[in-house]
């Protein structure tokens, strides 16, 4: 029965780790090209990554057997909508990471990942635009994963020959960046607080310009232009500013949304050691270093951590 239990309560945020683990891999395959070719790290995460993929995807998937009713709660929750298109990200993100390793499952797995997330983004758009129940309060960072997550696609999808279409995907991104990031901002000025358990989330707001200059130097050539110095610099303001307040977000109890600082994390540091590289800045690349020891030490201590959640039988617990 309480394994039962467990199984009806397991959340679909927990896709986030497969996005940190994949950004960390992303992180180190950087490192490599840049500095130590040959390092085996990336590899062996990108191997994490999948497995963990897998074994969440076989455990969700259980959960929609056996508990349709639990998955149609979180596809209605105005929050934990948000967390569906992790799914399709993370095809995404291993597909981008997988990509000088294995080519042809890399271009299938983008392929599914990019289609199904352009499915997610219409179906949340949609409860969006036709809800009778969201409210100002349910609005956080994490809402960007549907529709800013498009800005993901040309990571991979410009080296398998998909120019178009990953504008098309870039463009939706960017657009709808700028009008959630007014209204989370709204929310934060003009009403009550982010909750502890959601104030992780705000690190979600480094991702997109962090990607985005990613996925704009793919899309542009490599070629460091103004739209390309604004997206990563607004990125490093954003990093800067949350690191200002790491107090703040030490005292908080932990929660699975801690996840959210990984992937964000792992994008601002391949965005700056991409751009360090292209400046030819010394003290950009050193600080990018230290943000590869600081996203690899995160993800290390959340592992530690979700592994003790799980023993004590701290998630996939009823929740209001």
């Amino acid at each position: 029965m309480e394994q039962s239990s467990r199984l009806a309560n397991f959340p679909i945020s927990w896709f986030a780790s497969v996005m940190g683990l994949s950004g960390l891999t992303i992180v180190w395959e950087r490192v490599a090209t840049q500095f130590f070719p040959g390092l085996p790290v990336a590899p062996l995460l990108l191997l994490a990554a999948v497995v963990l993929f897998l074994a969440l995807s076989t455990i969700y998937g259980l959960k929609i057997l056996r508990y349709p009713q639990a998955v149609r709660q979180e596809l209605n929750h105005p929050i934990k909508l948000s967390f569906f298109p992790a799914f399709s990200i993370s095809l995404i993100l291993i597909a981008t990471a997988g990509l000088q390793h294995a080519p042809g499952l890399s271009h299938v797995l983008w392929l599914a990942g990019s289609g199904l997330h352009l499915l997610f983004t219409f179906y949340v758009m949609s409860a969006w635009i036709h809800h009778e129940h969201f409210e100002i309060q349910h609005i956080n960072p994490a809402w960007f994963i549907p529709v800013v997550g498009n800005i993901l696609v040309p990571l991979a999808g410009v080296q398998h020959g998909y120019m178009e279409i990953s504008w098309f995907f870039f463009s939706i991104g960017v657009v709808f960046w700028g009008v959630l990031l007014a209204i989370i901002f709204y929310r934060m000025l003009f009403h009550a607080p982010l909750p502890g358990k959601l104030l992780p989330t705000l690190f979600i707001l480094i991702a997109p310009p962090a990607v985005g200059f990613l996925a704009y130097q793919q899309l542009n050539g490599g070629e460091l232009d103004t739209l390309a110095r604004i997206l990563y610099h607004i990125g490093l303001f954003l990093t800067l500013l949350l690191l200002t307040q790491v107090r703040r977000f030490l005292r908080l109890q932990f929660f699975l949304s801690w996840w959210a600082y990984s992937f964000p994390l792992a994008a601002i540091t391949t965005a700056t050691l991409v751009y360090g590289q292209q400046i030819e800045s010394p003290g950009l690349i050193a600080f990018g270093g230290v943000l590869v020891v600081l996203v690899t030490g995160v993800i290390i201590t959340l592992v530690g951590l979700t592994a003790a959640a799980v023993r004590r039988h701290g998630i996939c617990v009823e929740e209001e």
